[in-house]
């Protein structure tokens, strides 16, 4: 505070000295004016300084956690209670160590892509009716919040294809949040979670598909699962499947009882080739599930519209 009023009362007297300009000589005003000039501007500056050294020496920081303010009491009814991780962050961390302790390496999804690698390099043909089924948002620069995380398999396939040249196989999960056009109710959300899984070799199948699907779930919900599938179309996979688990016991399941849990199929060679891997040489399959509704099943949820809440009173449940 001394330093800026020492300053404006130099300022003061230096404005003084303007009005003696017009007793200098004609013939020196200029450099007269001017070394008043380049003095007023340093005066300022160093005004301008000071204002900025006393404002952060004001601002206290800001304890989010705090139960009132610094100046405040803390209120008799305040009770500290223990925060919990969100269960789709718990649950999502179970689904990607599943996978892990298979072989899988995890690379994270986007939340925000582009035309590109959310259509083309997956293989979805122009104004093709399939692009409907996948209506996101955009943003005014063009850019798509992925509506799948499908958006990732060309990016993971260029990065990972020099270890098949190495005779290894790309074996990867990617977990991310998708977004998504939709009308929220108890059973649609425009904001929810997704793991995709890519594995490409020499020698794969959909059998191995299969395999490694049914071991995973039978490791999430510990148990022994009979599986089924259906024909689907995804246009990055050919054939495609929807994948179903006889519904678990842990969720009052009976014999007979079966969930669609993903789609999955083997990489379409125009997939492949788009990420500059032979088809002819190799072979590969994908799949790709909410994590949402795995979080519903497993704790008896009727409304996934808790999640995005922010309700404590859902929140402490976990």
């Amino acid at each position: 505070m001394q330093e800026l009023e020492k300053l404006k009362l130099e300022l003061k007297k230096l404005n003084a000295e303007y009005a003696k300009i017009k007793e200098v000589p004609a013939e020196k005003r200029g450099e007269f004016g001017r070394e008043l000039n380049a003095k007023k501007a340093d005066i300022l500056e160093r005004m301008r300084l000071a204002e900025e050294a006393m404002m952060d020496a004001e601002v206290l920081p800001l304890d989010i956690t705090a139960p009132c303010a610094p100046n405040e009491s803390i209120p008799e009814t305040y009770s500290v209670f223990q925060g919990s991780k969100h269960p789709l962050m718990t649950e999502l961390d179970r689904v990607v160590k599943i996978y892990q302790l298979m072989g899988f390496d995890v690379v994270e999804s986007r939340q925000l892509d582009d035309e590109f690698h959310m259509f083309d390099s997956l293989n979805f043909a122009k104004e093709h009716p399939a692009r409907d089924g996948y209506d996101t948002f955009r943003t005014e620069e063009g850019l798509i919040p992925p509506a799948h995380t499908s958006t990732m398999q060309h990016r993971v396939l260029k990065t990972y294809r020099n270890k098949l040249e190495k005779g290894e196989d790309i074996a990867v999960v990617v977990p991310g949040r998708v977004y998504r056009n939709e009308d929220v109710n108890a059973t649609h959300e425009h904001t929810f979670y997704q793991c995709e899984g890519v594995y490409v070799s020499k020698a794969c199948t959909m059998g191995d598909m299969l395999g490694i699907l049914r071991e995973f779930f039978e490791k999430y919900y510990e148990q022994k699962l009979n599986i089924r599938t259906q024909p689907g179309y995804f246009p990055f996979t050919e054939p495609s499947l929807e994948f179903m688990i006889e519904k678990p016991k842990s969720l009052g399941g009976k014999k007979g009882d079966y969930l669609e849990m993903l789609g999955c199929g083997m990489i379409h060679p125009n997939v492949l080739k788009m990420a500059g891997i032979n088809p002819e040489e190799y072979h590969g399959f994908a799949w790709g599930g909410g994590i949402d509704r795995l979080v519903m099943l497993r704790y008896g949820l009727n409304d996934m519209r808790y999640f995005e809440s922010g309700n404590l009173n859902f929140l402490k449940e976990f």
